[in-house]
């Protein structure tokens, strides 16, 4: 599942983030399908995305033809959560339901979705707790307990364009540098200083939550303790990460690509060979591929002081069962399926947007031989993490502790200042 970028985020909890904790602890009534043989999901997705889970519900009903299978698809991620809550609200919502990362916290906790241990644990169960990698359930876990699973995932790994680091004089490759456990932060900054000079973008980066913290992980520090306390504003290895972020964004180095113009988005300059490094999940197979541009394209993991492999943000979505669906059974059988290897490996082969969130199913990210070191999606998956539960359960925090790390990278406040605002931010909104 292809993750929604950071402007469409923030329209999200704009509209209905507020919402979410107070109408959901309200709702009341079962919804779904009509009977308790008959699921019905829902999701949003592109038109490819949405064509591959109706061959999907097919092949599952030919399997099942006990169980009718209804997709109610919703077009923009923007309008999605919004929709679901209505629903919730008014007992009408799906026996089944995708929920991006960003929101999987408030919906957990106004408790309305099924608890999956159990279930997840059983003779019926195709998908143990232990099948999925465990950095990516983030705030879908609570006290031992489960309350949706990651149906695939995205790592941001760093992509980049050969053809660009050409023209700026740079000779080494990225990914064997990687291989080699010679991939520094001192090398990587120094490739973006001669794409600077050379007239390229350096790096383009999404504002959101897995770009500032990979950046803070990757670099040594520590933004959250194992308490779930925020620590980043006092921990000297964090400033002084952040920092360095934000003189990359202040002198136009990096870029934020939310904020990039109409008509030369980060996706455009990328394919024109303008910018060296664009940091995606697997998606971007179908960018490049389309401009017909892939083979000036390989990936690699984000850089560290002493050049190995370090935790990064890995964007999710979350299958979640209605804590009132009349299709219990059925329900379970339709989300375990969908969540299984099998299942994962059917919706993402023949060149899929996102990396498996379950073991056995590694096979589809593989399959094509592209990007040339591919292995780094899953290598980064399997020692990623989702956005920290901190920020997960709460409505909006997430997207305005992104505002705030804006201003940084627009040069309207400093590396300290930032981080002890995001630690008042934190505090004030959970009540600390």
């Amino acid at each position: 599942m292809r993750r929604a970028n950071s402007t469409m985020r923030r329209l999200l909890a704009i509209g209905a983030a507020s919402a979410v904790a107070v109408g959901l602890a309200a709702c009341s009534g079962g919804g779904g399908g009509s009977d308790e043989n008959t699921v019905v999901w829902s999701t949003w997705g592109t038109p490819e995305e949405l064509t591959r889970f109706e061959e999907f519900n097919a092949q599952f009903m030919e399997r099942h033809p006990d169980i009718k299978v209804e997709l109610q698809p919703v077009a923009s991620y923007g309008d999605y959560h919004s929709k679901l809550l209505a629903q919730l609200t008014s007992g009408t919502a799906p026996d089944v339901f995708y929920i991006g990362d960003d929101k999987i916290g408030q919906f957990v906790d106004a408790k309305v979705l099924m608890p999956l241990a159990d279930l997840m644990e059983s003779d019926a169960s195709q998908t143990k707790p232990d099948d999925f990698f465990p950095g990516l359930f983030g705030a879908a876990e609570q006290d031992g307990e489960y309350y949706a699973a990651p149906n695939d995932s995205n790592p941001d790994v760093l992509w980049y364009d050969k053809q660009a680091l050409a023209a700026a004089g740079i000779t080494e490759d990225p990914a064997t540098l990687a291989e080699n456990g010679e991939w520094t932060t001192e090398k990587y900054l120094e490739m973006n200083d001669k794409l600077a000079a050379a007239g390229l973008v350096g790096s383009m980066f999404w504002n959101y939550w897995a770009t500032h913290y990979s950046w803070i992980s990757s670099q040594g520090g520590t933004a959250y303790d194992d308490s779930g306390a925020f620590v980043g504003n006092a921990d000297a290895t964090t400033v002084g990460a952040v920092d360095t972020l934000g003189e990359y964004f202040q002198d136009g180095t990096f870029v934020v690509a939310d904020t990039m113009p109409e008509g030369a988005g980060a996706d455009s300059v990328f394919v024109t060979h303008q910018a060296g490094f664009f940091s995606q999940g697997r998606y971007t197979i179908g960018t490049v591929t389309s401009a017909g541009e892939q083979d000036s394209y390989d990936i690699v993991r984000w850089p560290t002081p002493d050049g190995q492999a370090a935790p990064t943000g890995v964007a999710t979505s979350y299958l979640a069962i209605n804590g009132k669906t009349k299709a219990t059974d059925a329900a379970f059988t339709f989300w375990t399926e969908f969540l299984s290897a099998e299942g994962q490996v059917f919706r993402l082969q023949g060149g899929g947007n996102a990396v498996p969130s379950i073991k056995g199913a590694d096979e589809v990210v593989l399959e094509d031989g592209y990007p040339a070191h591919a292995q780094t999606f899953l290598d980064m998956r399997d020692i990623g993490f989702e956005d920290y539960a901190a920020e997960a359960v709460v409505p909006g925090l997430s997207t305005d502790v992104s505002d705030l790390f804006l201003k940084l990278y627009e040069g309207k406040a400093d590396a300290q200042g930032t981080l002890d605002a995001v630690g008042d931010l934190v505090a004030e909104k959970s009540g600390e």
